[in-house]
């Protein structure tokens, strides 16, 4: 698409909003900032970056004349596609793009790109390792917290680009064609978002829609959605699979991590090498290792940094043991799917510290995946009536669901209630907002609650 003349509204003023800007600037656009948000002030938002300083800023309502004086509006990923605002602009004539979208536009190298409910941070984050221990120039984009926009001008020829990317940015991608994609897995989240689980679902799939039979898509062979969507897809679909042996792809055999690939079988690694638990990191692990086989990384190096990698912060987080019990940091469970393998990771009895906002999520299968490993359910959050109920429904004993008011008492009470062997787990499976700005946030305050507790003399 010729860029050349055209206006931009980038809506939001955040870091997608601000990144975008900048590089917009940079590229000598013009461009208008717009957040809904009235009460912000124009001068603060200035000081974000120098480069907004001629930039035209419009908070609150947005008029008519700047509808129709922009060509392309880019949504920062937390705007909802089909609020007032935004079918203003398109009833204005603008092409509706995200950040991604805008990223891609300037895009100089090869990306591979990441989605699906649960995983992808930890597969973009060990996929980003692979790919630097082989090529001179690599970045880490997207939903992982560092925006697209941000580092696309540094792209050439040659360089890749590892992207985790979420529905939220799906649904505003048009060009947007990486080399190699993976959907790691769909499960019910955001449905107060995407409002159906059929939307949701078609939103994933976005992040293939312009491959083609050149390119490749590693899907996930256990989710039956996914299955399906291999025959739909135009790019060569790669399945990786915990449950089985494929005849081509990558699986779980025994503790065994196998590649088959044009009629021979190699063993990738032992689940023993990794520094990663749980059976949902060993497909996080198939996924990105079948993603850096077919853009051509050899298996040395990717044995290599396998065995290297580590957990993500606050994904199945170790921070530290005290008392003797194991506490664990899974803050970025924002959801009952995520929560699920966190907890089934546990080796130990745990307690389990959970609740949040509500995603309206259901959390049945939540509750019954603590198979008698849950001992304390410490509840907090506008989620933990409903939490509570649906545990004792399903015939988790009442007395041993706690509540509390704040991070801190749930801490406090998992450290009263935990004997030497235990495990405390903070999964929550909901969002963090109304308590914390970000499941960073809480994880953060989680990790220095643990350190604080102090070794009984």
């Amino acid at each position: 698409m010729d860029l050349q003349g055209k206006k931009f509204l980038v809506a939001g003023t955040g870091l997608s909003g601000i990144a975008a800007a900048e590089l917009l600037k940079r590229q000598g656009f013009s461009v208008c900032l717009y957040d809904g948000n009235q009460s912000l002030e124009e001068g603060e938002i200035r000081k974000k970056s120098a480069l907004l300083q001629d930039v035209e800023i419009v908070l609150g309502s947005l008029p008519q004349e700047v509808l129709g004086s922009c060509d392309i509006a880019v949504l920062s990923p937390g705007i909802p596609t089909d609020i007032p605002v935004v079918e203003s602009m398109r009833q204005a004539g603008l092409e509706i793009w995200g950040e991604i979208e805008l990223g891609y536009a300037f895009e100089k190298g090869r990306v591979l790109a990441i989605t699906g409910t649960n995983g992808k941070t930890t597969t973009t984050a060990l996929l980003g390792e692979i790919m630097k221990s082989h090529f001179p120039h690599v970045q880490v984009v997207g939903n992982i917290g560092v925006p697209y926009t941000a580092l696309v001008s540094g792209t050439e020829e040659g360089s890749v680009t590892v992207a985790e990317i979420s529905s939220f940015q799906l649904e505003t991608v048009r060009n947007f064609c990486p080399q190699v994609s993976a959907i790691l897995n769909i499960t019910p989240d955001h449905l107060n978002r995407h409002h159906t689980m059929e939307i949701y679902q078609e939103a994933k799939k976005r992040i293939a829609m312009n491959q083609g039979a050149s390119q490749v898509c590693v899907l996930n062979y256990e989710d039956l959605a996914l299955r399906e969507f291999a025959s739909q897809t135009k790019a060569k679909p790669l399945f990786f699979s915990s449950a089985r042996k494929l005849k081509e792809g990558i699986y779980l055999d025994g503790e065994q991590i196998a590649w088959a690939w044009e009629g021979q079988v190699s063993t990738v690694c032992s689940i023993r090498d990794l520094q990663l638990i749980g059976k949902h990191n060993y497909e996080n692990v198939m996924a990105a290792t079948a993603m850096a086989l077919v853009f051509g990384v050899p298996m040395e190096k990717i044995r290599k940094a396998l065995a290297a990698f580590s957990a993500v912060e606050h994904r199945i987080e170790y921070v530290a043991t005290k008392r003797g019990v194991r506490f664990y940091n899974d803050s970025k469970g924002t959801n009952p799917d995520a929560a699920i393998q966190a907890v089934r990771a546990m080796e130990w009895p745990t307690l389990l510290i959970g609740g949040g906002y509500d995603k309206d999520s259901e959390y049945d299968a939540w509750i019954q995946s603590f198979s008698g490993k849950v001992k304390k359910l410490v509840l907090l959050g506008a989620t933990r009536e409903k939490i509570r109920d649906t545990a004792v429904r399903l015939g988790y004993p009442p007395e041993d669901i706690l509540f509390a008011e704040s991070l801190q008492e749930a801490v406090d009470k998992c450290v009263l209630h935990a004997v030497k062997g235990d495990a405390v787990l903070l999964s929550p499976a909901c969002a963090s907002w109304g308590m914390f700005k970000n499941y960073e946030e809480r994880g953060d305050k989680f990790k220095e609650m643990v350190r604080a507790v102090k070794e009984e003399n």
